[in-house]
């Protein structure tokens, strides 16, 4: 080595290379668990509102509004934030207004956003878009209906399920879970999220933290999240993008770390739809 060059040191590649990724994403999650413990009210609101504007924002710029010169609209290449902003209004007009069609206004972001998408992308944003606004309005409503120990259920069953599936997929290996989506994600580490999801709403039983339907709920919304996360691994193939954003310096962006909590949420509120769902006290 000559005198005066200094030479990086490459981290180790290997089946751990992404963990500091997984880090990343277990900190959003346990940041968001902790805005939803002090967060109440109109704080509430307008977290959830920013998280979906966020969330907009890198949509937008995934399906069809990279190149203004081909989607030149009335804002240009200021249509991505423009759509921000339509998202986080119609999130605080949906969760602060009282009248009972205020919930509509969580279609404004797609009202204004599906004309200037690219044509093979209309469906995709739409889809995408409506999740978004769907996770921050379900999540305000979690917090106050079912109370805080029932969302950090919930975002826990997401951390144990990543955790769980991280470590023991690539402890195990095997046969990949959808190589074409996700080629590191396997079927190892997928039944390993089901059973620590299982084993965490068994243990909330046993405790009497939560009643029975904890149980069976747990590995279904591990399920979900897992499910969260390849719809989005496959929205960022179809864009041609390895992360959503650079939001989070080396770590991708917010919709990166927010994946599995969207599908968890979504099935959540679907269940609740169906059947009740479990109290967690």
């Amino acid at each position: 080595m000559s005198a005066g060059r200094v030479h990086a040191v490459k981290p180790p590649a290997g089946k751990w290379a992404d963990l500091s990724r997984r880090v990343a994403s277990t900190l959003v999650l346990l940041g968001i668990g902790i805005m939803l413990a002090v967060a109440t009210g109109v704080w509430l609101r307008l977290a959830m509102a920013l998280i979906s504007a966020i969330t907009f924002w890198e949509l937008a710029a995934m399906t069809g509004w990279k190149n203004p010169r081909l989607h030149p609209g009335i804002f240009g290449a200021w249509r991505p934030f423009a759509l921000a902003v339509i998202a986080f209004m119609s999130q605080v007009v949906a969760t602060m207004s009282g009248h009972p069609l205020a919930v509509l206004a969580l279609l404004f972001p797609l009202v204004a956003g599906i004309p200037g998408a690219a044509t093979r992308d209309r469906w995709t944003y739409a889809v995408f878009g409506l999740a978004i606004m769907l996770v921050a309005f379900g999540l305000v409503g979690f917090r106050e209906a079912y109370g805080l120990n029932f969302v950090l259920w919930l975002m826990g069953i997401v951390i144990v399920s990543d955790t769980t599936g991280y470590f023991f997929g690539r402890m195990i290996g095997g046969p990949k879970f959808w190589p074409s989506l996700s080629p590191k994600k396997t079927w190892s580490g997928t039944v390993a999220g089901w059973i620590g999801a299982f084993l965490m709403g068994v243990v909330l039983w046993w405790l009497g933290r939560a009643d029975a339907p904890a149980v069976w709920c747990s590995p279904i919304v591990c399920l979900a999240g897992q499910m969260g996360d390849i719809a989005e691994s496959w929205l960022k193939r179809r864009a041609g993008v390895k992360d959503s954003s650079n939001l989070i310096p080396g770590h991708g962006g917010f919709m990166d770390r927010f994946d599995a909590v969207t599908g968890a949420v979504l099935a959540t509120m679907l269940i609740g739809l169906l059947t009740a769902l479990p109290a967690v006290n």
